[in-house]
């Protein structure tokens, strides 16, 4: 089913979408200080093709990296670059998913395409940081950190 949804997004306006997207990453790659923009627009190009069996997660949650002075000098790179992209791409683009979200919804066949436009609303917000992987990473991710959490939280001793 991921498949020919992959396919009829693409059809319908996905392609065309990843391609503005790509445009937008090498027109960042540039200049040396779009950078992070250019590698949140290419992540953002492969979730605008084929976004259907994929998930965005935070590349701190990949990592596992805690605070240290290199995670909070690129988390703040990070933020200045997100805010940049918000008030440029991000709202505008934002607004567009979100239109095409409604549109979609507004018939019952075209719920899921609706549900994609809703998802990459949120990640077109703040996309820097994000990396798109498939619903089964996304998941293994998330159990490996929960699974840290729980054996840090059995380490801690109580009174």
């Amino acid at each position: 089913m991921r498949f020919l949804g992959n396919v009829i997004w693409f059809v319908l306006g996905g392609g065309v979408i990843a391609l503005l997207w790509l445009i937008g990453a090498l027109a960042f790659a540039i200049s040396i200080i779009g950078l992070p923009l250019s590698r949140a627009a290419f992540e953002m190009a492969k979730m605008s093709a084929f976004p259907f069996g994929k998930e965005v997660v935070h590349v701190r949650e990949i990592d596992q990296k805690g605070v240290n002075v290199v995670t909070a000098t690129t988390g703040t790179i990070g933020f200045v670059a997100n805010v940049i992209w918000l008030f440029t791409f991000g709202l505008s683009l934002a607004l567009a998913y979100i239109l095409a979200g409604i549109l979609c919804c507004v018939t019952i066949v075209a719920i899921p395409f609706g549900i994609q436009a809703f998802k990459l609303a949120a990640i077109s917000l703040w996309p820097v940081g994000r990396r798109v992987v498939t619903k089964e990473m996304a998941q293994a991710i998330r159990i490996g950190n929960a699974q840290a959490q729980l054996s840090a939280a059995r380490g801690v001793t109580i009174g």
